[in-house]
């Protein structure tokens, strides 16, 4: 079974959901890495034990599910989709590409304790997030990102 396979098993879960748990991840993106925050602007001003519940972190983070979840349905056919999110978010929002390896960490946590992904399916997210960073990485250079 491919990593793409093992993922998308169950990612209909999150499919079902991508609003209540894509509000889980982002939050759990600010709690875990605070510094994170900054890359999200139309955040600041919400108190930081409001984030939690907040209908705006919600909204971003179904937003962040829902192209992940292309992604990951284009089983690494994904170039199309990839290029023009790596040049939006090396230009635009210019978000370093370790804070995708931080989302990773809380994916795999989330989707874990949820019970969305097993052992296996968070083992096939981490080694296709890993390959698909590299590939930001590069996407990253040819966009003279220095961040």
């Amino acid at each position: 079974m491919s990593d793409y396979d093992k993922i998308l098993k169950n990612w209909d879960a999150v499919e079902a959901d991508p609003n209540g748990i894509g509000g889980e991840v982002l939050y759990g993106l600010f709690k875990e890495y605070p510094d994170t925050l900054k890359y999200f602007p139309k955040f600041a001003g919400i108190p930081p034990g409001d984030l939690a519940t907040n209908p705006a972190v919600a909204q971003h983070g179904e937003i962040v599910l829902r192209k992940l979840t292309e992604i990951l349905k284009a089983r690494g056919n994904h170039a199309a989709i990839l290029k023009p999110f790596a040049n939006s978010h090396a230009k635009t929002h210019k978000i370093p590409t370790s804070n995708f390896k931080l989302i990773t960490d809380v994916i795999v946590k989330i989707t874990g304790d949820k019970g969305i992904l097993d052992a296996a399916g968070q083992n096939a997210f981490r080694n296709v997030m890993s390959s698909m960073i590299a590939e930001l990485d590069a996407l990253y250079k040819d966009a003279n990102f220095q961040g």
